[in-house]
């Protein structure tokens, strides 16, 4: 029963530090895009089907799930103070496991990479080295950590474009959209991790700029992932996927209006997550796109 218990600890504890939940979803998006953008002139059963499919994203698991274990290492006293809870479920798991387990899942990505093709293998061995780039060196700066962040957020989705083989203009601008709104949640979490970068002595954006500045800095950001979604709401092909991003263009005001009052933890760690909620909700509009449009347009696409 005891031993029962620990490898329930032990699991819950990884799971903590691979933040399984973002990498759910960023499965989720990948298999999403590939049924309603990159693979629509297949049948449903061809594509669940599609071994190599499979293969990219488990690869993307564990490369997303190594590059969440470093930084979770390099966090550990940031997160101590700002996330007491998320630490001590963390700790039930070894800095000696966390470091076999990121070892172990780097090197089964880049050889699931290599069963798909070279083209994939690269891409996960350069996305290794620039997680490693990032924890290692670049956080230390505020400003290229929350730039370089949220590129590596993001990044691991476009490996679709390699295994598929053309380049999706539409997914594209929904990238370029979706990095705005991260960019924004990672900024949004330098307020909530004032404290603990005060104590330790750790530069933020808010403590090199002061919260007044870079609230200004959120104000253009959001105001720049409107062009985006106007952008995108010019393809006939999004279908029934213009009603969330016309939400998003009225949430904007609504959400700057909040973070203009926003004073304390709460009130961050409230507008992050519902940072959070519009980009689950964005997931999962990629199944609203029309592909019998978009089919017309794949057919033209430009080939890399």
């Amino acid at each position: 029963m005891e031993s029962a218990t620990t490898k329930k600890h032990k699991f819950l504890g990884l799971f903590s530090a691979i933040r399984g939940y973002n990498v759910a979803m960023l499965m989720l998006a990948q298999y999403l895009a590939a049924i309603f953008v990159f693979a629509v002139d297949k049948t449903l059963k061809e594509i669940l089907l599609d071994i190599h499919l499979h293969i990219v994203v488990i690869a993307t698991f564990f490369v997303v799930s190594a590059g969440y274990i470093i930084n979770d290492f390099y966090d550990a006293k940031l997160d101590a103070i700002n996330k007491p809870i998320k630490t001590h479920i963390g700790n039930w798991v070894s800095k000696n496991t966390k470091l076999q387990v990121y070892f172990l899942f780097n090197f089964i990505a880049f050889v699931l990479g290599f069963i798909i093709s070279w083209k994939a293998a690269t891409f996960f061995a350069i996305y290794i080295f620039l997680i490693w780039l990032y924890s290692h060196k670049l956080q230390k700066f505020p400003v290229v950590r929350v730039l370089s962040v949220s590129i590596l957020d993001i990044l691991p989705f476009f490996v679709m474009f390699v295994y598929f083989n053309y380049v999706s203009e539409i997914i594209l601008m929904h990238g370029a959209f979706l990095y705005g709104l991260i960019l924004v949640k990672e900024i949004i979490k330098d307020f909530e991790r004032t404290k603990g970068a005060l104590l330790i002595n750790r530069a933020t954006l808010i403590t090199k700029y002061g919260k007044r500045s870079v609230k200004r800095y959120v104000y253009l950001v959001l105001i720049g992932v409107a062009f985006p979604a106007y952008y995108i709401l010019s393809f006939p092909e999004i279908g029934l996927m213009q009603y969330y991003f016309y939400g998003v263009v009225l949430w904007i005001p609504f959400f700057l209006f909040l973070l203009i009052k926003a004073k304390t933890f709460k009130h961050y760690l409230m507008l992050h997550n519902m940072l959070k909620v519009v980009l689950v909700i964005g997931v999962f509009s990629l199944a609203l796109i029309d592909t019998s449009v978009l089919l017309i347009r794949i057919l033209n696409q430009v080939k890399i």
